[in-house]
């Protein structure tokens, strides 16, 4: 390792870098919403919430609370949990699709909000399936020596942005963060492989229609709102967040069976069990939180993550597989040894 002044560092690109997570947080606003309340302002109700999605609840951030803040209480319990402070942090990444204003980005305003220094600091937008991206960018900047540690952030306030007159989207969101630390490490070659094992990334633009908002600046001048095919948004997702984990897994060179835990966007608990069943995955190994935080989007595998290393759940080395797919359509999977 090579300093360069002003507490940076460099990695040897000769070693073996492996990208470990440090550590995890997650954060949820403190207002619940029941599908009971929901009631009074669509038409539903709580059996046909739960039996269509397996939601009971979602968090609503406060009108004053803005995605970066929501972001940046997630990144402050990551960096407690990984025993690190904000001036360890050179870089900063959030996935969101409702960012604070259009421009800066939420990474920057997390960047202010939780005192880290000067660095580099941006969005994804890969709407549910943008914090996989985001993993995937950050472990190619570090295996190339651009960045020691970082947060990864998937962050929403997707309240801000339904449409409450229609059952078939304002009931599957919720709002809320998650983040991770992440950080370069050298290993020898012959070493175990930990962290990082392999990241996928795909997106197809010819199935924008099928869930997306319906405002932007240059179109519209509006925020939007969401709307969805449902229908085919679950036959997509079941397909490529399925197809995603066996792409890794084979670039990692490890068998499905292997896997210890299934963490998959948290978006319907149909299309969790039908991954499951195609992975040919027990629900035992699978991370299941829908039922409380609804689809928090990006937020939704680091506040999962979260829950299951909070529970004991998850433990050190465990073998991980993290997978979604949302707007875009754009999906992904990561696979990581804890």
């Amino acid at each position: 390792m090579v300093d360069l002044g002003f507490g940076r560092r460099e990695l040897s690109y000769m070693a073996r870098i492996d990208c470990r997570i440090a550590g995890v947080g997650g954060y949820l606003p403190e207002r619940v919403v029941t599908n009971a309340e929901l009631e009074a302002k669509v038409d539903t109700n709580d059996a046909w919430i739960r039996s269509r999605t397996g939601i009971a609840q979602r968090h609503i951030g406060a009108d004053d609370e803005a995605t970066s803040d929501i972001a940046a209480a997630a990144a402050k319990r990551a960096l407690a949990a990984a025993g690190l402070v904000a001036e360890d942090i050179d870089l900063i990444v959030v996935a969101t699709v409702t960012p604070d204003r259009t421009f800066p980005s939420v990474a920057v305003h997390v960047q202010r909000k939780i005192g880290a220094p000067p660095g580099m600091a941006f969005d994804v937008s890969a709407a549910c399936g943008g914090f996989v991206y985001a993993l995937n960018i950050v472990t190619a900047m570090m295996t190339t020596g651009q960045t020691t540690r970082a947060l990864v952030i998937g962050a929403e306030k997707l309240s801000c942005f339904l449409d409450w007159t229609d059952r078939g989207t304002c009931v599957l969101f919720g709002d809320g963060g998650g983040a991770i630390v992440v950080e370069a490490k050298h290993a020898p070659d012959d070493a175990p492989r930990t962290g990082v094992l392999g990241v996928f990334s795909s997106a197809d633009g010819r199935l924008t229609e099928l869930l997306y908002a319906d405002g932007g600046p240059s179109t519209t001048n509006t925020v939007g709102l969401v709307r969805m095919n449902g229908r085919e948004v679950f036959r997509n997702a079941v397909e490529e967040i399925s197809n995603s984990v066996i792409t890794v897994a084979r670039q990692a060179d490890i068998r499905i069976e292997d896997i210890d835990w299934f963490v998959p966007h948290q978006a319907n608990i149909r299309i969790i069990e039908s991954c499951a069943k195609r992975l040919n995955l027990n629900m035992d190994r699978v991370i299941v939180t829908i039922d409380r935080h609804a689809n928090t989007s990006a937020a939704s595998i680091p506040l999962a993550l979260d829950d299951a290393i909070r529970a004991g759940t998850i433990r050190k080395g465990d073998l991980v597989a993290f997978a979604a797919l949302g707007g875009g359509l754009a999906w992904g999977s990561a696979l990581v040894r804890f």
